[in-house]
């Protein structure tokens, strides 16, 4: 069938509009007609050439979308089912298995290599093979094919153009908080970065009942949003050292920190912040080969931990639908934080969210 497709052709170029063949799905895969897709940092990273992915390619990770057509073998959704499209999986390895599927074995692969485990693609255009199955659906698309390790189920009675952001984004920055770090009431927790991610931390942070809430971050009406979101304290690192204003808001550190940048200068500076027995999670990565330094003296003597997050360790068949339950219940108002843009306007939506003035674009594709 013909699709529409928003296509990266090179690095550091804007994405051209484009028709595209894409073929039927096969047995285990799925067919989705596209409502909507999130626009992610990570989409930027692979057009900004920080990633092997190759090009040309769809992107696209947040969609959200119908079941139009199912594979022979697949059980999980059928036809007229409204789904969210999440990160992809293998099913079969160690982390999997104990369904710690962020840490997929074969993470890497399956999400960012942009093609099929046996090396092809669903898409091309004229004969040319347009890369596809990027995080296991390039939705930046009318139409595209996924798996059922990666599809949800989006229940009747929610807005289902809003749902994408949830199979990434929001899901990473609630899910490092509620699932990985795991905060607990009364507990103090910061986090390093208010964007989309950290401030869907800072909702989770609020639900779970942390007491003392900190937002760190330079842009003053990204301070704005995190205090209506549930803020207790904002710092903003030019108005002096962060470190030192944490100590002086908790007295004795923080139990739980976050960095959403993946700047080492910052990560550095949430650990200094922990209390003794204090746990900081990472979840920004800078280019690979990006080191971490860190006072190792302060680090070993306090019982500090410093954790990798993937996906805010998350079973998005579990986790999505509380996502989606907390908002319908107005206690994760993620909504605050997205912009709507059509399909011919992605690239406005991409430099609207480099630039901040858009915390979370979605685009408007159905």
């Amino acid at each position: 069938m013909q699709i529409t497709a928003a296509v990266a052709r090179q690095q550091n170029a804007p994405l051209t509009i484009e028709t595209l063949e894409l073929e039927d799905p096969l047995d285990t895969e799925i067919l989705v007609k596209l409502v909507a897709t999130g626009v992610c940092h990570t989409d930027m990273v692979v057009i900004a050439g920080m990633m092997p992915t190759p090009f040309p390619v769809v992107l696209g990770h947040e969609g959200a979308g119908i079941v139009e057509k199912v594979g022979a073998a697949v059980r999980k959704v059928k036809p007229g089912d409204r789904v969210v499209m999440t990160f992809n999986s293998c099913g079969q390895c160690p982390s999997c298995q104990a369904h710690h599927i962020s840490y997929c074995h074969e993470f890497f692969p399956r999400n960012f290599m942009a093609s099929r485990a046996d090396g092809t693609s669903a898409l091309s255009a004229n004969g040319e093979k347009v890369h596809a199955n990027f995080f296991g659906q390039s939705s930046f698309a009318s139409h595209a094919i996924c798996h059922e390790a990666n599809v949800v189920k989006v229940p009747e009675g929610v807005e289902l153009e809003l749902m994408g952001p949830l199979a990434c984004g929001v899901q990473t920055g609630a899910g490092a908080v509620m699932n990985a770090l795991k905060v607990q009431a009364g507990s103090s927790f910061a986090v390093f970065g208010a964007g989309s991610v950290g401030l869907s931390a800072i909702m989770a942070a609020k639900v779970l009942g942390a007491t003392t809430i900190i937002a760190v971050d330079m842009k003053p009406e990204r301070l704005d949003m995190a205090r209506e979101l549930g803020a207790t304290h904002v710092i903003n690192p030019a108005d002096g050292d962060s470190t030192e204003e944490i100590m002086r808001i908790t007295g004795y550190g923080l139990a739980f920190a976050l960095d959403t940048t993946g700047l080492s200068k910052v990560i550095k500076g949430a650990v200094l912040a922990l209390a003794p027995m204090g746990t900081c999670g990472v979840l920004g990565a800078s280019a690979p080969g990006t080191e971490i330094n860190l006072d190792e003296v302060h680090f070993m003597s306090g019982g500090r931990r410093l954790m990798g997050i993937v996906e805010g360790d998350s079973n998005p068949d579990t986790f999505i639908p509380l996502l989606i339950d907390l908002y319908s219940k107005g206690l994760f108002p993620f909504d605050r934080l997205v912009t709507f843009y059509p399909l011919d306007k992605i690239n406005e939506a991409i430099h609207d969210s480099e630039s901040g003035k858009s915390i979370k674009p979605i685009v408007r594709i159905g």
